[in-house]
C-alpha cells in the first residue's frame, strides 16, 4: 500500500515559510518608518519648517529609499543570478534589517542639529538598498520551487509578508498610541517598533539559513554558466521586458502608498481624526488586502496570472475615481469602506506578481530582471505616491488624489498588455 503524497504546500512548508517571513520583516521594516514619517518624523528631524513643509519633507525622506531600490536591484540580482537565491536572500534582509535597527538610537534635530536628517537619510538608503534584493528573491524562491499549476498561489506566499508586516507595523503604533501620552509618543515612544525589527529579522534569518537552491538555478547553471554580468545581458536582451515590468507592478505600489502612509497623515493632521481610531480603520482595512492576493493567487492559477493583474490594473483606474472624495469625506465607516476596496484591488494587482514577472525573463537575469522591474516601478508608484497625493490635496481638494491612482491604474494596464512573450519558468 502506498501512502499518499503530501500536499504541495506541506511538502514545501520550510520555503514557503522563508519567502513570507522575510517579506513580512521586509514590509514591517519599511511600514514603521512610513507611519513614523506621518506623525512623528517632520518635528522631529525638521522642526524650524512649517506643518506642511514637514509633512513633504519627511515624505522625501520616505521616498529616498525607493531610489536606493533599483540600486540594490542591480547588485543583489547581480549575485542572486551568479551565486544563487539563497545567499543573496540572507544578506538582503541583514542589511535592511541593519539599518532599521540603527534609526531606533539616531539623535534628533534637537539634539544633533543638520547631522540628524543627514544620518537619517543615509540609513533610509540602506533600507532602501537592502529591499532592492530583497522582493525579487522571495518570490523566486517560491515560484521556482512551485509545482506545476501552483506556480502563482506559491508566488503569492511573500505577497501575505505585505499585510501582516503592515498588521505588526500598525499593530505596535496602535498599542503604544494607547498606551503612551504624546510627549512620550514624540520622546521616545516611536523608536520601540524600530527596536523590535530586530526578533523579526533573527527569525527571517533562522529560517532561510535551513533552505537550499531553487531547482530552476541548479538547471540554469548546468546548461550554461551564469553571464558574468547579468544587468548587462539583461538590458541588452530583454529591454521590452524589463518596461513592461516597471509598468506592471505601479498601480499595487499606488495603492498600497496612498491608503497606508498618506491617508494616515492626511486623516490625523488634515482631518483631525485622533491617530489610534484611524490606525484601527487602516488594520481592518489590510485585512481585505490578505484577501485579495488570496484571491488573486487561486484565480491565477486557474486563470492567469497575466489576466488578474489586468483585471487588477482596470479595476485601479475605477477606484482612483472615488478614492479622493471617500477618504476625504471626514465619516470614519466612508473611510473604511474606501480604504477596503483600494487595498482589496491592491490585492488583485499585487498578488499575481509573483508569478507574472519571472514568466519574463529567463532564468539567468531572472533575479536581476524581476528586482530591477519591481523596484523601477516602486519609485513610480510609491515614492511619488505620498508626495503627489499632499501637493493634488494642496491644490485641487481631495477629490484630485484619487487621479495618482487612476494614471497608475492605466499605466499597469499597458505594461500587461505589451508583455505578450512570456518565457517558461524552468528553462
Amino acid at each position: 500500500m502506498h501512502g499518499t503524497a503530501p500536499h504541495p504546500i506541506r511538502a514545501h512548508s520550510r520555503v514557503l515559510t522563508a519567502s513570507l517571513v522575510g517579506t513580512a520583516v521586509e514590509f514591517y521594516d519599511f511600514y514603521i518608518y512610513a507611519t513614523a514619517a506621518a506623525l512623528v518624523i517632520g518635528p522631529l528631524f525638521f522642526p524650524a519648517e512649517s506643518p506642511a513643509a514637514q509633512t513633504l519633507l519627511s515624505f522625501m525622506t520616505f521616498g529616498l529609499a525607493f531610489f536606493a531600490r533599483p540600486v540594490g536591484a542591480l547588485a543583489f540580482g547581480h549575485f542572486g543570478d551568479r551565486i544563487g537565491r539563497k545567499s543573496t536572500l540572507v544578506a538582503s534582509l541583514m542589511l535592511m534589517g541593519g539599518s532599521t535597527l540603527l534609526i531606533a538610537f539616531l539623535p534628533t534635530y534637537e539634539m544633533a542639529g543638520p547631522i540628524a536628517p543627514a544620518l537619517l537619510c543615509v540609513l533610509r538608503f540602506g533600507q532602501g538598498f537592502g529591499l532592492g534584493g530583497e522582493w525579487g528573491g522571495a518570490s523566486l524562491l517560491a515560484v521556482e520551487n512551485a509545482p506545476k499549476g501552483w506556480e502563482a498561489r506559491f508566488g503569492a506566499a511573500p505577497q501575505l509578508g505585505a499585510p501582516l508586516g503592515f498588521l505588526f507595523a500598525n499593530g505596535l503604533f496602535l498599542l503604544l498610541g494607547l498606551s503612551l501620552s504624546e510627549a512620550d509618543f514624540a520622546a521616545w515612544g516611536w523608536r520601540i517598533p524600530f527596536l523590535a525589527s530586530a526578533l523579526l529579522v533573527g527569525i527571517g534569518l533562522w529560517v532561510r539559513v535551513k533552505i537550499g537552491e531553487t531547482p530552476a538555478f541548479r538547471e540554469a547553471l548546468e546548461a550554461a554558466p551564469p553571464p558574468a554580468v547579468p544587468a548587462g545581458d539583461l538590458l541588452r536582451n530583454h529591454t521590452g521586458a524589463v518596461l513592461a515590468g516597471v509598468a506592471g507592478v505601479v498601480a499595487c505600489f499606488a495603492i498600497f502608498y496612498l491608503a497606508t502612509t498618506f491617508a494616515l497623515a492626511f486623516g490625523t493632521k488634515t482631518l483631525g481624526i485622533p491617530r489610534e481610531h484611524f490606525l484601527a480603520v487602516q488594520l481592518g482595512a489590510n485585512t481585505f488586502l490578505a484577501l485579495g492576493i488570496a484571491v488573486a493567487g487561486w484565480w491565477a492559477d486557474k486563470a492567469s496570472a497575466r489576466r488578474v493583474l489586468g483585471c487588477g490594473a482596470a479595476l485601479t483606474v475605477l477606484v482612483g475615481l472615488v478614492f479622493g472624495s471617500g477618504l476625504g469625506s471626514g465619516s470614519l465607516w466612508i473611510v473604511f469602506a474606501t480604504l477596503s476596496a483600494a487595498l482589496f484591488v491592491m490585492g488583485l494587482a499585487y498578488g499575481p506578481l509573483g508569478a507574472w514577472l519571472p514568466t519574463l525573463y529567463p532564468v539567468s537575469v531572472r533575479y536581476t530582471g524581476i528586482s530591477l522591474a519591481f523596484n523601477l516601478g516602486g519609485i513610480i508608484g510609491g515614492a511619488l505616491a505620498p508626495f503627489a497625493a499632499q501637493m493634488l490635496a494642496d491644490r485641487g481638494g481631495t477629490a484630485y488624489v484619487g487621479l495618482f491612482l487612476t494614471a497608475a491604474g492605466a499605466i499597469t494596464l499597458a505594461g500587461v498588455l505589451a508583455g505578450r512573450s512570456p518565457v517558461i519558468l524552468r528553462r
